[in-house]
């Protein structure tokens, strides 16, 4: 059985095609490396949202962790993006200008807009999680001044990977009818995760991509694209969703058609606990995991580290922060029996 841990991971990025650069000094902070309290907030892309709430969850344990062993007081507060580029914009601008926050986490809805707020009027240190902040959002180094560090991997990767599952699935089948639920289809993420699935499909002659539609990672919101997609495609052999929340959506939409979501090629991405069980179960052919409460757990350590002068990691690989996956079969699961997800879709 594999071993879970929370340790951070340092190597294994190189397999990614991504460079993990040497640790970083500690960034010029002005001085905070002598304060005995430091205040960071966390800009969500969306507060409402499970996958926030759950790198919140883990900033809020860390800051916990390290008040009681660095005898300091960390607070921790989070703001609503409303998954709106230019909201976000201005709560980071703001961040560094009311001179109230002292490091800032955040979930970029949109990654290369946010670039625009640098440089920020007061020097602090910016954490990124789920995707980088800068032009290129397949760079998981830091783009700009003032961004200390990444948590995050490149989106095409697991996308690349959900697709070659899907391909293996398809071997024998022809036509292989498939179906893709992308999260917001004018997000840059989700652009170049469909980018990525259709780079992997196109080259195999049998597979046939019936529809691209948007589930905004609802499972309302899926549930109803799906059931309209189904209407012209009810021989449907499989759906590639980048969110779970989605997938599960997806599940319910086959079911009220007639179809057996154990039959058809089923895939999310997340590693919430419905699907690490649906997976379980047999429901769904495989997941890929995400961890977004490790993934806070990281950012605030390497917050923290920058503001008081100590090494920071300018890359934490997100798919290694656990030791699982980051595809995920029934086999995998049978493997690790105690592994139930760090969160609720």
């Amino acid at each position: 059985m594999k071993r879970i841990s929370r340790v951070l991971a340092g190597t294994g990025v190189l397999a990614l095609g991504v460079t993990l650069a040497a640790c970083s000094s500690g960034t010029d902070t002005g001085g905070s490396a002598g304060k005995d309290s430091y205040s960071i907030v966390f800009l969500a892309a969306s507060s409402q949202n499970g996958y926030n709430q759950a790198v919140y969850e883990g900033i809020e344990t860390k800051a916990k962790e390290l008040s009681k062993e660095l005898g300091i007081t960390i607070e921790t507060k989070i703001q609503d993006g409303q998954f709106d580029a230019n909201t976000q914009l201005s709560q980071l601008q703001n961040a560094g200008t009311t001179g109230q926050a002292d490091g800032v986490i955040v979930v970029p809805h949109d990654g290369p807009a946010l670039s625009a707020a640098f440089p920020l009027a007061n020097t602090l240190p910016v954490v990124s999680v789920l995707n980088p902040i800068g032009p290129d959002i397949t760079n998981m180094e830091p783009q700009v001044e003032g961004v200390v560090s990444t948590v995050a991997s490149p989106p095409a990767h697991g996308a690349k990977l959900q697709a070659e599952a899907a391909v293996e699935y398809c071997k024998d089948i022809d036509p292989c009818k498939i179906g893709l639920v992308a999260g917001l289809l004018n997000s840059p993420l989700d652009v170049e995760r469909v980018d990525a699935w259709k780079s992997v499909l196109d080259k195999h002659d049998n597979i046939k991509i019936v529809g691209t539609v948007e589930g905004a990672y609802d499972r309302d919101k899926s549930l109803t694209a799906v059931t309209n997609l189904l209407q012209a495609n009810k021989d449907i052999n499989g759906l590639i969703s980048n969110a779970d929340q989605q997938t599960l959506g997806a599940q319910v939409a086959l079911e009220n058609a007639g179809i057996d979501p154990a039959s058809v090629f089923l895939t999310g991405g997340g590693g919430t606990k419905e699907a690490v069980q649906a997976v379980r179960d047999g429901k769904w052919t495989n997941d890929f995991l995400n961890f977004p409460v490790s993934m806070g757990e990281a950012a605030l350590e390497q917050a923290v580290n920058s503001l008081q002068g100590k090494d920071v990691k300018t890359v934490v690989d997100a798919d290694s922060i656990v030791d699982l996956g980051p595809i995920v079969t029934k086999s995998d699961l049978e493997a690790a029996p105690d592994y139930t997800g760090e969160w609720n879709g």
